[in-house]
């Protein structure tokens, strides 16, 4: 079965980015993570996917934009990111 392309973008010392990983790696989800520590070129393409958005992290699930951490914790709260990562534990 295919799995949910999860996708973060993040500064290594953020500390919304260490929750936002924190709570991926407590459901076990694997993700790809896109460290751009001063990385000017990389923030602006992020930028571009997420119509302006430059704030860290910046999440993705299936190329759906979910934006940062506090809608990380808010989905999961509304019980409704185990269904958005359900293939990906799947």
């Amino acid at each position: 079965m295919a799995s949910s392309n999860v996708e973060i973008y993040t500064w290594s010392s953020c500390p919304f980015c260490i929750r936002a990983k924190a709570l991926l790696d407590r459901k076990g989800v694997e993700y790809t993570e896109y460290c751009i520590d001063g990385d000017e070129a990389a923030r602006a393409q992020m930028a571009e996917r997420t119509h302006g958005k430059r704030s860290l992290p910046q999440i993705f699930i299936d190329d759906q934009h979910i934006g940062g951490c506090d809608e990380l914790h808010g989905l999961d709260r509304q019980g409704e990111l185990d269904a958005l990562l359900s293939t990906a534990q799947a």
